[in-house]
C-alpha cells in the first residue's frame, strides 16, 4: 500500500513537472501508471490532496539531500560548499520547474504554501547550523550566519527562476561564478574576481 503511494507520487510529480499544477488531472497521474483514476483518488480523494501529498514528498527528497550532503564526515566549508551547488539551479538539483509552480500555487493554497515554508525553513535553519559550525571552529568569518543563508537561498532561489523560466537570459556558467562569488562574500573568503 505505502509502495503504491509512493508512485502515485512520483508520478505526480513527473505530470506536474511536465504539464503544470493547473493542467495537471487525476487521469494524467492514472495514466501514467497504468492504474484506475478510482485507485489514484482511493489514495488521494481530491486533486488538491494528491498535489499537496506530491510537493510534500518532493520536499522530504530534497531535505534528505541535503542532510546527507551536511552530514559529511568534512569541513563546514566542503559541506556548505556541496549544499550550495547541489541547490544550484546550475547544480544538480532537479525539480525546480515544480518548485517554482509550487510557489505559485501556494499564493491560493494554504497547504502547499505551508509545505513550501517548511521547507524553505529547514532549508535555511540548514545552511545557517553549518555555517555557525564554520565560524566556530575558525574556518572562515560570518558576522550574520542567519542572514547568509537567507541572501543565498534568494540568490539561488531567483537564478533557478531566471534558468528555469527564461532560457537563455543568463548563461550558466555566469550564474556559478555569481553563486562561488556570493558564498565568498558571505563568509569573507577571497573568491572568484576578489
Amino acid at each position: 500500500m505505502a509502495e503504491r503511494r509512493e508512485e502515485m507520487l512520483r508520478a505526480a510529480i513527473e505530470q506536474i513537472e511536465e504539464r503544470g499544477v493547473a493542467a495537471v488531472r487525476i487521469s494524467d497521474v492514472a495514466s501514467a501508471l497504468g492504474v484506475s483514476n478510482a485507485l489514484v483518488l482511493y489514495h488521494f480523494a481530491t486533486k488538491e490532496r494528491l498535489v499537496d501529498a506530491a510537493f510534500a514528498h518532493a520536499a522530504e527528497a530534497d531535505l534528505a539531500r541535503l542532510r546527507k550532503l551536511l552530514s559529511r564526515r568534512t569541513t563546514a566549508l566542503r559541506r556548505l560548499r556541496a549544499a550550495v551547488r547541489w541547490y544550484a539551479p546550475t547544480g544538480q538539483a532537479k525539480g525546480w520547474r515544480l518548485w517554482i509552480e509550487g510557489w505559485a500555487v501556494s499564493l491560493r493554497d494554504p497547504a502547499l504554501r505551508e509545505v513550501a515554508r517548511d521547507l524553505d525553513r529547514q532549508w535555511k535553519a540548514a545552511l545557517t547550523e553549518v555555517i555557525e559550525e564554520g565560524v566556530e571552529s575558525g574556518e572562515f568569518t560570518c558576522p550574520d550566519p542567519a542572514g547568509a543563508a537567507l541572501r543565498l537561498t534568494a540568490l539561488l532561489d531567483g537564478l533557478a527562476v531566471q534558468l528555469t523560466s527564461y532560457t537563455g537570459t543568463i548563461p550558466r556558467s555566469r550564474a556559478r561564478t555569481w553563486v562561488e562569488e556570493a558564498l565568498a562574500r558571505e563568509l569573507e573568503l577571497p573568491g572568484p574576481g576578489r
